[in-house]
């Protein structure tokens, strides 16, 4: 986990892609997209069916790594609103263990507005805790600090003549409208099969304004880099 500073807090970003607060114990997890697998199974295409395990052991790990005692899920959790009723056993029993050591709350996003907790959580739409709203995507002129997911955003650098993708959190800062530190965060994605949207996409840093820079940020050997990606003139 490497520290980062955040609207005025110290967070923590793991290697895995999740978000620590400290202040309130809380992990935060974008993009789960449980059950995807079993979604395009039943839409011809077969694919492992076995996500759900791999990325909820995942979340249960680095929920041992930062002793969390509350995890918040930044919506899409299931790929669609009827992911949670194809859990299959194993799956469902992992998550009802992970839903009762923790206090579990799920945001909903727009692949599964209409979801089920069939195994435990409380369902918003979204939430705010100490002047930071957690809400699926990106508020265009949101002006208070703000976390969300939705884009699956992912660092795209050319070395060599090689190109590397790797997940990563964008992140703006400003001024609040009380004059203090504010900023957004897009997290990545974390499930096991989600793909990414290029950090630069205009589509991101257009939601995330405005803003007075937007930078990609990711752990790398127990330290921040950041990467700019958009500055005002």
């Amino acid at each position: 986990m490497v520290p980062l500073s955040f609207a005025g807090e110290e967070w923590l970003l793991t290697e895995g892609r999740a978000l620590y607060w400290p202040r309130e114990r809380a992990l935060l997890v974008a993009d789960l997209h449980l059950e995807k697998g079993s979604f395009f199974a039943g839409h011809g295409q077969m694919i492992p069916p076995y996500d759900s395990r791999e990325t909820l052991e995942r979340v249960a790990l680095a929920i041992r790594e930062t002793g969390a005692r509350r995890v918040i899920t930044l919506g899409d959790n299931f790929h669609d609103s009827q992911g949670s009723a194809r859990l299959e056993p194993h799956a469902c029993g992992m998550l009802e263990a992970l839903t009762k050591a923790v206090d579990w709350v799920w945001i909903t996003g727009n692949h599964d507005p209409d979801m089920e907790a069939r195994c435990g959580g409380t369902l918003v739409e979204e939430i705010e805790i100490n002047g930071t709203i957690l809400r699926h995507r990106a508020k265009k002129g949101e002006s208070r600090p703000e976390l969300s997911g939705h884009y699956h955003p992912r660092l795209q650098l050319k070395i060599r003549q090689r190109m590397i993708r790797r997940p990563c959190a964008v992140v703006s800062a400003n001024e609040g409208a009380d004059g203090k530190p504010s900023g957004r965060m897009i997290l990545p994605a974390f499930g096991a099969y989600t793909g990414g949207m290029n950090a630069a996409d205009p589509a991101i840093l257009k939601a995330l304004q405005p803003a007075e820079r937007i930078d990609a940020v990711v752990p790398a050997k127990g330290k921040l880099a950041r990467f700019p990606l958009w500055k005002a003139a």
